[in-house]
């Protein structure tokens, strides 16, 4: 793999703040010589039936979603039929959409493109939409209208990591914002990247014990730089509140790229494991930026290898239950 692959915190920057940015220039990775073996080693434990909680999609033949442009991998259509060829033999039942950072004017658009998916296939089980939640209770029409799209409208991903002021989500509007969720019946997806902004999301928080909240990427942690702490202290706070759950996904694309192992990843996973358990940990394959690092089935194989610890009735919660739990989905 090439080390100058674009890194995807690009990708988050521009969904934060509902504006596209073109990630850095780099070169195409060939992954298909591997397919085989890999779709083969994540079909070892097929017999739990995988619900993914981090997809996104983009049709750039309809919809813009400039920040995927010039990126070798990226700047292609992603669709669930995609998904479904790529994921093919790895036990994959169903998915969760998240906001992908659609052109801000298409975020509508993006929730109609997803509860149309889900009208047709169950195998769409629900979606995170974008929200401008800094709104507060100005927010509240920007709700109403989006929950008219039925019961697949599971929650809300207003991505603060982008924000140059790590006291943005503190704003009592941002905060209200994310209060009133529980009025429509939504979630939060939470996500920061970096010491202060983390501070800033244990705030968060602890003045909303009323909203399921689930941290995305286990908070963007600098795997590349093999940074710890205070990441692992941090994660540790958040654990003690009792309506919050974790993700573990988007990890392959915080290491270096080109140059990741399970083994750089590992620690993480492990303190992730110990401080959240097996109840609220929730399995993401964050397809398609993974693509960036390895295919789909071998982040599953890692995603599984790494979490064999929680024994076959943990990792059937992870890989499956604790998603329709948190996000309340369909059988």
């Amino acid at each position: 793999m090439n080390n100058d692959l674009p890194n995807r915190r690009t990708f988050l920057r521009a969904a934060a703040a509902g504006v596209a940015m073109a990630p850095l220039l780099g070169t195409g990775i060939a992954l298909a010589a591997e397919r085989s073996a890999e779709v083969a080693d994540a079909a070892q434990t097929d017999d739990i039936p995988i619900i993914d909680a981090h997809i996104h999609q983009w049709d750039l033949s309809k919809y813009p979603t400039p920040w995927v442009m010039g990126n070798p991998v990226l700047q292609k259509n992603y669709l669930l039929q995609d998904l479904k060829d790529q994921a093919a033999g790895t036990g994959l039942v169903g998915m969760v959409h998240v906001q992908a950072a659609w052109a801000p004017e298409y975020s509508q658009m993006e929730a109609d493109f997803v509860a149309n998916q889900a009208a047709y296939d169950g195998f769409v089980k629900g979606l995170v939409a974008y929200a401008p939640l800094e709104y507060g209770e100005g927010v509240r029409t920007y709700l109403a209208s989006l929950v008219t799209r039925g019961l697949v409208v599971k929650g809300i991903r207003r991505i603060l990591q982008g924000e140059s002021d790590p006291a943005f989500g503190l704003k009592p509007d941002f905060i209200r914002g994310v209060q009133i969720l529980p009025d429509y019946g939504l979630s939060f997806d939470l996500l920061v990247k970096g010491a202060a902004q983390t501070d800033s999301a244990i705030e968060i928080v602890r003045q909303c014990p009323n909203v399921r909240i689930v941290l995305d990427h286990l908070l963007k942690l600098n795997i590349d730089k093999r940074e710890f702490q205070p990441w692992a202290t941090q994660m540790t706070k958040l654990a003690s509140f009792p309506n919050v759950m974790a993700k573990i996904s988007g990890l392959v694309t915080e290491d270096i790229p080109g140059s990741w192992s399970p083994a750089d990843l590992k620690p993480y996973i492990d303190h992730a494991i110990t401080v959240f358990g097996a109840d609220r940990l929730i399995y993401g394959g964050d397809w398609p930026p993974v693509l960036m690092q390895t295919s789909y089935a071998n982040w599953l194989k890692t995603a599984k290898d790494l979490t064999s610890s929680l024994g076959p009735d943990g990792q059937r919660k992870f890989f499956a239950d604790n998603a329709r739990k948190f996000y309340r989905l369909a059988e």
